[in-house]
């Protein structure tokens, strides 16, 4: 990391280990910089660097976004492959929205598990463990029309377990590091260390009301 006029600067490499998203997730919320307000990059040695502290404060700004999670369907089997109108269901959405994820994926859109070639299109499978993932990823931008944060509820349903799970965590392992605990989550419950980096934030506000 580099050190320009007394604060650090970060280059992707050392964002991805920071935030904890993929490189795919951070360059798509680059090229959205124009709608997103995403801070601007300088040039440090031939390489594009961000200001961690201004690109730190932006992100939690980003993710507080409000999003509706309240429609996605969260039973099934995590493994499941669902084609694009099971998508759409899980996801509480018209399937044409599927139709446009695939010309123009969103950030952090998940790759397909697999393909199947039809006569005049390709169906793409995804798992419905994938999709929860990326909704619960704000840099996906999914909701952010309205509703509750992440790891919140619409009004008058049960609070996420995952935020009891995590709060749970933290005071059994105070001195451990966020990122520690995240992946004790993960190997415990499944899901991304990304994913529970983002609850155990929302573990820690909730802890601080």
């Amino acid at each position: 990391m580099k050190t320009v006029d007394g604060r650090p600067w970060a280059n992707r490499k050392e964002l991805i280990e920071h935030s904890g998203f993929s490189r795919a997730t951070l360059a798509n919320l680059w090229r959205d910089r124009d709608a997103n307000g995403h801070p601007p990059a300088r040039t440090v040695d031939g390489v594009m660097h961000w200001d961690l502290e201004e690109w730190t404060d932006w992100f939690e700004s980003h993710s507080r976004q409000p999003r509706d999670l309240s429609k996605v369907d969260r039973t099934g089997n995590p493994d499941e492959e669902l084609p694009p109108a099971g998508q759409a269901r899980l996801l509480g959405v018209d399937p044409s929205r599927i139709s446009q994820y695939a010309k123009k994926p969103p950030p952090g859109w998940p790759d397909p598990i697999r393909t199947e070639q039809l006569d005049t299109r390709t169906r793409e499978y995804r798992t419905r463990a994938q999709l929860w993932e990326w909704v619960d990823n704000p840099a996906s931008g999914f909701g952010t029309k309205g509703g509750q944060p992440a790891g919140r509820t619409a009004k008058g349903a049960a609070p996420d377990p995952r935020v009891r799970l995590a709060a749970d965590a933290l005071a059994a392992m105070p001195d451990r590091k966020a990122v520690e605990v995240a992946e004790v989550l993960a190997g415990r419950h499944g899901r991304s260390v990304s994913t529970w980096k983002q609850i155990i934030t929302q573990a820690r506000k909730e802890a601080r009301r």
